[in-house]
């Protein structure tokens, strides 16, 4: 035999080899993790409703794990820092992310993220959703979307509407369905979701799209008007208010959801064990009972659908950025 098949079959026994170790590795990964505390890092401040959902996870994921596991807060930088700590973390599967949807927007927004929002995390699961709704003040004679739609065609420059931030997802929805329908409207933006739903209560803003959960007692008592909704099915709580695909707004999605990342490169037994149990608890009667408070839905998904929502919300709302020129100061 010559040397150079010797060699050959040298190499090739040793690929075999590390294959085989490798795989082996995979079980003894599953079956030994967690092996230490772990860290579920929300990116928002504490009381929000982000961290209300981090600390329903955390004593479940404790018990089902049999490891501590910590909720830190790090609200800094518009959640950057918290997200940027995951993304540098060691990928074992101990330091988990729980993001919101603004994590798809901020790459439209943001080219000098520390870092990628789609290559430096691996994810888990998605774990609720959070319908938006589309509003008027009362003082606007409009029932419905599409007649919203038809006033703003008739008199372009009267109405404006109300966002919680330049860049925040109700900017960005906005912008879609102006450009879809060719309707202009002013952009008044004020700091945070409270500001902006004070401004539709007092009649200072016309028409914005919010989350329905604080908005519910004010729909009900008149003070605003929901005529549409950004889910693909009504909501319980709002079974008169279409939706916008049955208004003629094919595609005119808005929901807010929340879910759990990973440090790119954990192991896949790993993110499967964290996806099975947080499936498993989204669903169980006292964690459904806050949620239900709170008006979202427990969803879960497997980390491939969790991916492909990431994937096409980022470039959805670059696309828009890019076209309605919205950019952060």
């Amino acid at each position: 035999m010559s040397w150079n098949a010797v060699a050959l079959r040298r190499r090739v026994t040793a690929c075999m080899t590390a294959a085989l170790l490798a795989s082996m590795a995979v079980p003894s990964v599953a079956q030994n993790w967690p092996t230490q505390t772990l860290r579920l890092i929300v990116p928002f401040p504490a009381g929000g409703s982000n961290d209300v959902m981090g600390r329903l996870l955390g004593p479940h994921l404790e018990k089902a794990l049999g490891q501590t596991v910590i909720v830190d807060n790090r609200p800094a930088a518009a959640g950057q820092v918290g997200t940027e700590a995951v993304a540098r973390a060691n990928p074992d599967g101990h330091t988990l992310l729980l993001v919101a949807s603004s994590h798809t927007v901020q790459p439209g927004l943001n080219p000098k993220l520390p870092y990628n929002t789609e290559k430096d995390f691996a994810p888990v699961s998605l774990v609720n959703t959070n319908a938006m709704f589309f509003f008027v003040h009362p003082s606007v004679p409009a029932k419905t979307l599409a007649e919203f739609v038809e006033l703003a065609k008739k008199d372009p420059d009267k109405y404006n509407y109300a966002s919680p931030g330049v860049g925040s997802q109700t900017q960005l929805t906005i912008e879609l369905l102006m450009r879809r329908t060719g309707i202009k409207l002013q952009h008044i933006p004020y700091r945070g979701g409270a500001p902006a739903t004070q401004a539709m209560l007092s009649g200072e803003t016309h028409f914005t799209m919010l989350a329905p959960n604080v908005i519910f007692p004010h729909i009900e008592s008149g003070k605003i008007r929901a005529i549409a909704t950004g889910d693909r099915k009504r909501h319980p709580r709002a079974p008169d208010v279409s939706t916008t695909e049955e208004q003629g707004f094919k595609g005119l999605e808005a929901i807010q959801w929340v879910g759990v990342l990973a440090t790119a490169g954990t192991p896949r037994p790993v993110i499967d064990r964290l996806n099975k149990e947080i499936n498993r608890i989204i669903h169980l009667p006292d964690v459904v009972a806050v949620l239900d408070k709170q008006g979202v839905a427990p969803t879960g998904s497997t980390p491939e659908e969790f991916q492909a929502l990431i994937s096409r919300e980022i470039n959805q709302w670059r696309d828009i950025a890019r076209e309605a020129n919205v950019k952060l100061n």
